[in-house]
This record gives C-alpha cells, structure tokens and sequence, in this order.
C-alpha cells in the first residue's frame, strides 16, 4: 500500500477515541514518524501533542490547554494507564498505542539527520539546553541542530515575537517544544499560527533527560507500564503531588467513561475529514 504523503491522508487512517473526557489518537510509533515525515516533506502543518494523566488533569481545569488540543493535529498516548483505562472499557486500545519521547526522539533525530532536516528545540535551561545540543550534534554529527532555553518572559509580546521570528528565520522543519505543562501548549497554542514550521511537538522534559539533567526511567519499567513508578521513586518532591494525588480529580471522569460504555457511547471512530469537531463537546 502507498504510504500517505501528506498528514491530513494519514491520519484518516488513524482511530481516533474518547475518554476521560479528551479526545486521543491510536498512534503506533512507526505511524507517528510517517506523521511527521509526511508533514516535512508535503510542507504541511502537524501540530502534535500527547495525553497522559498529568495532562488530562490539566484539560479539564485550564482552558488554555483545551484551545491547544482543539488545535492539534493529532494527539498520541504519553500514559500507559490510558490505554489500560481505555482496554477495560473495552476500546481498541494496545501497549504499542503508548510511546514516550524518551524513546522516541533519538531514533527521530537520526531520521532527521538522514533527511537533512532542521531541528529546532525550544525549552529547558540555558545550560541544560546547551549541553542536551553538545549531546545530540556529538551523537548526530549531521544533524542540523539548535536549542534556545525556554526560560522567558512568555507574556511579553515583543519576546515572543522575537522568538517565533528567530526560529523562522532559522528556517526549522520540526520544531520541539520543551517547557513543561501547560506552558508549552500555552506558548503553542498562542504562536503557532504566526510559525513557519511544517512539524510541531510538545516534549515535556525530552532535552533534560539526553542532558542528564533528569535521571532517565528504567525501559524496562516503561515495558511493564510502570514508568512512572520509576519517574516518581528518582524525583519524588517534584512528582508526588502529579501521579499520587492529582489523578484522584479524575474519578467523575472514570464515572462517565462507566456511564457512557453501559449506554454504548464510548468507541473509537475514524477521524472526520474536517477540523469541525473541537474539544469542547
């Protein structure tokens, strides 16, 4: 079968589900690459972003992040219990739904460094941003690569304009944002209309781990689906509150899914061909 070359044709392929109240994409990794070459290569705009518990706790009581996920173009799984949230309800749901950018950005910075793409990160320290840009252009010579901090004053107009200027006069294919949430959707969401850049991501904390800033989870937990277990045991001041109390906000979210499957609403559906449908249903 041809491979879609553009986005759009691409993700018509792709089951789009419901649950928890936000809407999310059953991505594999390999169709998530094909995602993203495909938005280089036909120059067509990809915003991309990701769910797990963190960020469906975030949906439902910011509203900037639900005008970043109206926007997306296509929203893979960050969060193994997602997909075993969505399994129990019965939904088409597998592991291989679930990838994290500890994974998958290496093999994507040596596709790109292959294609000759320009990389853009934006996001971290500014130490931390240049040490993780020594790292990847050591370990991807070829890579065109560079890596501003994303500590600035996101509500100044003239910085942000100075910013989104920058990275288009850098000429960037992907650009990967880096700052946490909500403030990399907030920034996304705000700025990606005036960006010049085919491919967007949100990365969370992606550069910090290849820096060493961040210890790195255990693959072999993240198999299990325990990778948070190991994320919470190597920084627990910082993530306790995240994965042992912040879920339990989501319990009438839990209740609703329960509802909605008994009444036969909860599926996965094919995507619609227009951006019509909004998060805000």
């Amino acid at each position: 079968m041809t491979t879609p070359n553009t986005p759009r044709a691409l993700l018509a392929e792709v089951l789009r589900c419901r649950l928890l109240g936000v809407r999310v994409d059953a991505l594999t990794v390999e169709r998530f690459y094909a995602l993203i070459r495909a938005s280089v290569t036909s120059r067509q705009r990809c915003l991309i972003g990701h769910h797990n518990l963190h960020s469906v706790a975030l949906y439902h009581r910011h509203a900037e992040m639900r005008v970043f996920y109206a926007l997306a173009d296509a929203v893979f799984i960050d969060g193994m219990p997602l997909v075993a949230w969505g399994r129990l309800l019965g939904l088409p749901l597998r592991h291989a739904n679930r990838f994290t950018s500890v994974d998958w950005l290496p093999p994507l910075l040596g596709v790109a460094a292959e294609e000759g793409w320009r990389v853009y990160y934006l996001g971290s320290t500014a130490e931390v941003a240049e040490r993780g840009a020594q790292i990847v252009r050591a370990r991807f010579p070829s890579l065109v690569f560079t890596a501003r901090h994303g500590y600035f004053p996101a509500a100044d107009p003239a910085v942000n304009r100075a910013i989104v200027e920058a990275i288009n006069a850098w000429g960037a294919d992907v650009l990967l944002v880096g700052m946490g949430m909500p403030r990399q959707e907030r920034w996304l969401a705000a700025h990606a209309a005036a960006l010049r850049v085919p491919c967007m991501l949100t990365v969370g904390a992606a550069l910090d781990y290849v820096a060493g800033a961040i210890p790195t989870p255990p693959r072999a937990m993240s198999r299990l689906g325990l990778e948070w277990l190991g994320r919470l045991l190597a920084e627990p001041g910082r993530l306790g509150y995240r994965y042992l109390v912040e879920p339990w906000a989501l319990l009438p979210r839990l209740a609703a899914d329960v509802r909605a499957r008994a009444r036969g609403e909860l599926r996965c559906t094919a995507p619609r061909a227009s951006k019509s449908e909004t998060e805000h249903e």
